[in-house]
């Protein structure tokens, strides 16, 4: 299993996760041009994409959703509460869209993947995070949540890779730009997951998951720097033993995709 990360913040976030003879999109928050273009520059084949995965319905998860998904005529899956609110409010087209509901630990199968939808804790209708298996082995995909619950920990514990939002530094946040309105959301559990606590699920891990990609920083109020410093105190002895990635924006000039072999 490869993954591939497209794009990762609050401009888009777009993961291409690829098997042996097949590949899931995980959220589509890229417009479908620069999608299929950042996933040419990566020799990624779309063909071999059986379905979309989404997290929720913000647009910077959804924004290429609607033409991508028709584009390459595979349906799309999520919560009941993240389909009505895309199919009925965020969607401009009226041209058929082939969509599937799922429940949290339901777990279905797409191929040769089998997926397992959990719940996250962000202000959105019906926000999930999802564990992805192929064989033996498992990835898991989790950004977007104000905290890691116990649930969450054990499920990702037992993956052989992840992506984990690390989002904020609080300092910066707290001293930066933004209304206090919009501060008190993102550091709200409900909101977006602090270096800090993002650090201190990694400690929780330790050496269980050996790859692991920080994701969804925020381009006001972080910087990679400062989240592998973090990540790196709360590794502590096992940060030279991790496979560890900060993921990006990216952009055309950028050095992204990134991708990480499980």
């Amino acid at each position: 299993m490869r993954c591939t990360i497209l794009a990762s913040g609050s401009k888009g976030n777009c993961v291409f996760l690829e098997g042996e003879s097949g590949a899931l999109l995980l959220d589509a928050g890229l417009s479908t041009k620069e999608a299929l273009q950042r996933m040419e520059r990566a020799s990624l084949d779309a063909g071999k994409i059986d379905a979309v995965l989404v997290t929720h319905e913000h647009g910077d998860h959804i924004k290429g959703l609607d033409v991508l998904a028709r584009r390459l005529a595979v349906p799309v899956f999520g919560t009941g509460g993240t389909l009505d609110d895309f199919l009925h409010f965020r969607r401009t087209s009226d041209k058929q869209i082939e969509s599937h509901i799922c429940r949290y630990h339901e777990r279905f199968e797409i191929g040769d993947f089998e997926i397992e939808p959990f719940a996250i804790s962000h202000d959105a209708a019906e926000p999930c995070g999802f564990i992805i298996r192929e064989k033996e082995i498992r990835f898991g995909y989790c950004t977007d949540t104000g905290i890691i619950t116990n649930e969450i920990f054990e499920l990702l514990r037992r993956c052989d890779g992840i992506v984990l939002e690390s989002n904020h530094c609080p300092d910066m946040l707290q001293n930066g730009p933004y209304p206090e309105s919009l501060k008190r959301r993102i550091r709200s559990k409900r909101g977006h997951l602090s270096n800090i606590a993002a650090a201190r699920c990694l400690q929780t891990l330790g050496k269980d998951v050996p790859r692991v990609i920080l994701a969804h920083l925020s381009e006001t109020n972080n910087t990679p720097e400062r989240v592998i410093a973090s990540a790196r105190e709360g590794l502590g002895l096992f940060y030279e033993e991790k496979n560890l990635i900060i993921a990006s924006q990216c952009g055309t000039s950028g050095s992204c995709p990134q991708q990480m072999k499980l």
